[in-house]
């Protein structure tokens, strides 16, 4: 740190927030605060001049397909069930959920599925059977309709990509139409005729709607007055306005990039086990022509996949979030199956060439069909985990030994992650690095800021790939969670020289599927927002490839946990010292804050702060209210190089913002300037601790 010390001569800026709140709580107020509690007077000292790197991927994101997290959400397809493949154990109609017959009840048309697809790994076909010619039809024609993943966002002005494959035995003249919710008002339409001798063969059609009104519970009609047999199949709607035309819808991956994560944990969790081996996630099935992929039944969550969303696309979404892609494969586990030693070598071959698929030269095997699909240049795949959460498991210890040995021989710079916890005892396989998971209450969650501090720093880093406070202290994502998960996250900042990835989990939740909460992030159709966690998450940004700074809390309180680092703003240039602040106790605590090393006086002229709070600890965001509890900017005129701040009941104060030098030394201006957000709730017991 001797190139701190080296700018002594330059103007030194500090900009500390002074949160004003009484110590005893105001009665009226709508909080449960212990109004007899005490002011505990506490110091925190920092060391401007002394600390330590923190890893420059400490802080990413961890997407999983749970709760429609990819189909139904990032992943901008509008059809579900596209290719009718969900369910088809025979070939009847009520196998295409969630299609619907238009016409049905006049008798005009038969619906039914069979296996005669041009596409030999997914064989189901939607065959209709029109009975009715012309003036004999319903007015509208008779025909199939898909209401999407709970409504369709359709928006004036936009245009959206047709794709369907037909085959027919005659001519064929189909109406391809966006309706609104209450199926009368068309909102865009086109039309696909053809005679007979050009679609006896499956033929690809594509065509261009441009939306002439808005509607966001909108459906994909496909009818016709035209007696005859048709059959469909791979029947796809997607808007042309995606992120870099890649497919992800843009609001939703705005909302994960503006958390700037440093790596992408993908594509599971459990997804990638399966409840059954069967329905694991299998990369080479999610790969090539969507057309072609088959799609599998994601049986630990509930409903199917069309793996629209496969392994290139993670790689891809890695890439565009300018994160680093953390592949997790399937090791031959399954929750409820697995395969030994003796059996494992397919397993094996496969992550080996789903490695060769990323990382891959263009006229490699696996790379070539990278390319194929766009991307000559390799992805910068580094990390890979070797099953998720299945430690402790007849099979795993012995097949991971495998994989290891296999990929290190090829691949010896590639990161190995193991599922087996090393923070207590150590392991019994070579690893890179470790998983840790967690999820629990509060109370619990807040303790665990002490987790690593006396971990073996000797073997394996910790990828703390999965944490969350969860169940009754969270609710859909509560204050009173983000605030213990701030303790955590200043326990793993201080832990940062072991801790070198962390996480939070679940990532993405479509309301309409919530099988896991809280998640950061909610979304509908059309709507997002973020909950307390997700921008407790922005706190963080900028500590990832930072410096720790060494302080010294004095106290005797068990509720306060403070960090502080140093960074340089890429946006301006400047060296910033962050100090974060939790309180977690009942009562407001006095604190005294100092930073030695510093040469200047503070001042304050443009000094700010920001406020995140609510009324009660429970408080959520919400589509009614999606900026309900959203970082307020205030001015603050009071500024000090020794300051006392008073920190709230259940608070986290963030971020002491501090300017402190001008970056390379290279101009004698400076700027003044703060960022603090701060978060206020009231205590609840905790629900007994409860690890994933």
């Amino acid at each position: 740190m001797n190139f701190l010390r080296s700018f002594s001569d330059f103007l030194f800026s500090l900009v500390v927030c002074l949160v004003i709140s009484k110590c005893n709580a105001d009665a009226n107020a709508n909080a449960n605060v212990n109004a007899n509690a005490s002011c505990i007077v506490s110091k925190l000292a920092i060391d401007a001049s002394s600390g330590r790197h923190i890893p420059d991927t400490l802080f990413g994101v961890f997407y999983e397909e749970i709760n429609h997290a990819g189909a139904g959400g990032i992943w901008a397809e509008l059809v579900s069930n596209r290719g009718f493949e969900a369910g088809a154990s025979s070939n009847d109609a009520a196998n295409i959920f969630p299609w619907k017959i238009i016409g049905q009840n006049q008798s005009s048309i038969s619906v039914s599925t069979d296996r005669s697809s041009c596409f030999e790994r997914n064989k189901i076909a939607l065959r209709m059977d029109i009975l009715c010619q012309g003036k004999s039809c319903p007015q509208g024609g008779v025909g199939i309709s898909n209401p999407g993943y709970w409504g369709m966002n359709i928006e004036g002005g936009k245009k959206y990509k047709i794709v369907l494959y037909v085959r027919s035995l005659g001519p064929i003249d189909l109406q391809v139409s966006l309706i609104g919710s209450d199926d009368s008002v068309k909102l865009g339409s086109t039309s696909i005729r053809a005679y007979g001798l050009n679609v006896t063969q499956w033929t690809r059609m594509e065509r261009i709607i441009m939306a002439k009104g808005s509607n966001h519970n909108s459906s994909l009609q496909i009818t016709t007055k035209n007696k005859g047999v048709i059959w469909l199949d791979q029947v796809s709607t997607m808007p042309l306005d995606t992120h870099n035309g890649h497919g992800f819808r843009n609001d939703l991956f705005k909302m994960v990039a503006d958390l700037k994560p440093k790596f992408f944990r993908f594509p599971g969790g459990c997804y990638v086990e399966g409840d059954y081996l069967k329905n694991a996630f299998r990369w080479k099935d999610t790969v090539g022509p969507w057309e072609e992929r088959p799609g599998h039944l994601n049986d630990i969550w509930h409903y199917w996949s069309d793996d629209g969303l496969g392994y290139f696309e993670g790689l891809q979404l890695s890439e565009d979030l300018g994160a680093l892609p953390v592949w997790v494969f399937n090791n031959g586990i399954s929750h409820h199956d697995e395969v030994g030693p003796s059996s494992i070598q397919p397993f094996v071959q496969e992550a080996l060439d789903g490695i060769e698929f990323a990382r891959g030269s263009a006229t490699s095997r696996w790379g070539s069909l990278r390319a194929s699909m766009g991307h000559p240049q390799p992805f910068n795949l580094r990390y890979v985990a070797i099953g998720n959460e299945d430690c402790g498991k007849l099979y795993y210890e012995d097949n991971y030994k495998i994989f290891y040995e296999a990929i290190r021989r090829i691949y010896p710079d590639i990161q190995m992650i193991s599922n087996c916890d090393a923070s207590e005892y150590p392991l019994k396989h070579p690893a890179d690095l470790y998983d840790f998971h967690i999820y629990t209450n509060s109370n619990d969650m807040f303790s665990k800021h002490t987790k690593f501090d006396n971990s073996p720093r000797s073997g394996p880093k910790t990828f703390v790939s999965e944490y969350a406070v969860w169940r009754e202290d969270a609710g859909h994502g509560s204050l009173y969670a983000a605030v213990a998960e701030a303790s955590f996250l200043i326990g793993i900042e201080k832990n940062s020289d072991l801790v070198s990835m962390v996480s939070y989990a679940p990532l993405l939740s479509n309301v309409n599927d919530n099988g896991w909460i809280p998640d950061a992030i909610f979304f509908n159709s059309h709507q997002n927002y973020g909950t307390p966690s997700y921008w407790l998450q922005q706190l963080f940004i900028e500590s990832s490839g930072a410096t720790f700074l060494n302080s010294t809390l004095q106290t005797s309180s068990t509720s306060i946990v403070a960090s502080a680092i140093q960074y340089k703003n890429s946006l301006d240039g400047h060296n910033y010292i962050r100090v974060k602040v939790v309180n977690f106790g009942n009562a407001t605590e006095n604190l005294g804050m100092s930073i030695n090393g510093l040469n200047t006086n503070v001042q304050p002229t443009g000094s700010s702060m920001v406020v995140l709070t609510s009324s009660n600890k429970m408080d959520e965001n919400s589509f009614s209210e999606p900026m309900k509890i959203v970082p307020q900017r205030s001015s603050l005129a009071n500024a000090n190089k020794d300051m006392n701040v008073e920190l709230p009941p259940y608070s986290i104060t963030s971020e002491f913002n501090l300017l402190w030098a001008i970056a390379n030394g290279s101009n004698s201006g400076y700027l003044l300037g703060t960022v603090c957000m701060k978060f206020v709730f009231v205590d609840k017991v905790g629900v007994p601790l409860f690890n994933h």
